[in-house]
């Protein structure tokens, strides 16, 4: 990347645009997307520092990182087995599913899935109306499967910040993701969804297992590969879980098992810590999202903002005539009209480059497509490495946790980001390595994390296992934050 750099300055200082402002370069623009590995064990420095106040009993209420328990206390061990329902809602599509379990021959089965859109006004609109909604899917599915007469086990992957306080009680902190009803913050939502499956009345559920979709990605990766504690994804969103020592996690009664964290890392730098690595484009991407100021990290990495980066760097850079002879397409100039998915295309080959160029209406040479597959490749690669720093920070943690000189482990992953880029995936592991060198990490991807996931968190919740309850919360403040720096 320097060399090409390099090789796109000199061309800049003779391009026939610029021949009035020499001082301004494509470095100028990209240098500060440029992580340092030193940048990077801060960025991980910081993370780590920030769970421990969202493990604390009384620091969790200010930590951007809220660490919340899932109350999962194991992953699967080959026993589970049975069928199951699974509902997953976390974008603009909800999806019901049966799944099947099977313990003789080591399966997990999905029998039949349907998906359901979420028209825009409904994310939009009230509670009430988004669970109608829900409810109405799922009933019908029932229906067109013949499953109506059972009452099944319900996996429910509801891919928003929530405070659980039991597998089967989760309170929806904020939405995020373009959501917005009403009514809901605040909320139970599986009390929510227990309602309108009562209002049509036509059919019933069994118990409900409340999953993140980091927990589902994480537990459909370790019915195959029971060292997996740690799950990730990397999409629209982001987002990490992991299994904690139940000692550590200072709101929950008990000193022994572990418990699976849900860290929701997307809100990693709301308090201002990762101020000095935020670009002019990042702050202009944060001021124009429907959550100013909230899930900073998050709009540095995932699917939904790299697209509009991408874009804003390209139409500063136009207006500096440095690109397209200094004309602003309609397309261009347009926010969200620089689709995440171009960034992919884009790198996978200059062919792509230039079509997609051509589709935004731009008058195009193929220098700037040059320049475009460059811009795409530092902010995707700054994803990548910023990713690593924080996947760094749980495998380490983890590691120190059970003070092991060399920790073998398996990260669960799911995500378009990390599925669908070219290079995105060989980038995090390779910086991994470098941010972890004590940590032998492999990468699993998911198979179906929020289907055959939810179905796994249900299958295991059923089994017989300690039981643990949130603690309520005392007077005084208490130092376990210092505690915790001091073991590590």
């Amino acid at each position: 990347l320097p060399a090409v750099t390099k090789a796109l300055a000199q061309w800049v200082f003779s391009h026939p645009y610029n021949t009035k402002r020499p001082e301004v370069t494509v470095v100028k623009y990209l240098q500060p997307f440029q992580l340092s590995p030193e940048t990077l064990q801060e960025v991980s420095a910081r993370l780590r520092k920030d769970l421990l106040r969202g493990l604390g009993k009384h620091s969790h209420h200010k930590a951007p990182v809220k660490m919340l328990p899932t109350f999962v206390r194991a992953t699967p061990d080959g026993t589970e087995k049975g069928d199951f329902l699974a509902l997953d809602l976390g974008g603009t599509n909800f999806r019901v599913l049966h799944v099947r379990v099977e313990e003789e021959a080591q399966k997990v089965l999905k029998m039949d899935s349907q998906i359901c859109a979420i028209p825009q006004e409904m994310m939009l609109g009230t509670g009430e109306q988004l669970f109608d909604h829900i409810a109405t899917c799922l009933g019908d599915f029932l229906e067109s499967h013949n499953l109506k007469g059972q009452t099944l086990p319900l996996g429910f992957t509801f891919s928003f910040p929530c405070e659980q306080l039991e597998i089967d009680k989760s309170i929806l902190i904020r939405w995020t993701k373009g959501f917005n009803c009403s009514g809901v913050e605040g909320k139970d939502v599986v009390q929510l969804l227990k309602e309108a499956i009562h209002r049509r009345g036509d059919y019933h559920i069994g118990s409900v297992a409340m999953v993140n979709d980091t927990v589902g990605t994480m537990m459909s990766c370790g019915y195959k590969d029971q060292s997996c504690e740690i799950g990730m994804i990397i999409g629209t969103g982001t987002n990490a879980c992991y299994m904690e020592e139940i000692k550590n996690v200072k709101r929950i009664e008990g000193e022994d098992g572990r418990m699976c964290i849900n860290t929701e890392w997307g809100g990693f730098g709301d308090d201002g810590c990762l101020d000095d690595i935020l670009t002019e484009f990042d702050v202009e991407v944060d001021k124009t999202s429907i959550n100013p100021g909230v899930h900073i990290f998050e709009k540095m990495i995932s699917g939904m903002y790299l697209g509009e980066i991408v874009r804003l760097v390209l139409v500063k850079m136009t207006k500096d005539k440095l690109l397209f002879k200094g004309q602003i397409s309609e397309a261009l100039g347009t926010r969200g009209l620089f689709e995440t998915k171009f960034i992919s295309e884009i790198e996978d080959g200059l062919e792509n480059a230039k079509k997609i160029l051509t589709e935004l209406g731009l008058d195009w040479s193929l220098v700037d497509a040059s320049v475009v597959r460059l811009v795409c490749d530092t902010i995707s690669s700054r994803s990548a490495y910023l990713c690593a720093a924080a996947l760094a920070t749980l495998v380490n943690r983890i590691r120190n946790n059970r003070k092991l000189g060399h920790l073998k482990t398996t990260v669960g992953v799911d995500g378009t980001v990390y599925r669908k880029h070219p290079t995105f995936s060989s980038k995090l592991q390779k910086a991994v390595r470098l941010l972890a060198p004590q940590c032998d990490i492999t990468f699993l991807v998911s198979e179906d994390g929020s289907g055959k996931g939810a179905a796994m968190v249900t299958a295991v919740a059923q089994r017989p296992a300690h039981q643990s309850r949130l603690l309520e919360e005392s007077d005084g403040e208490d130092n376990e934050e210092e505690e915790e720096e001091e073991g590590q």
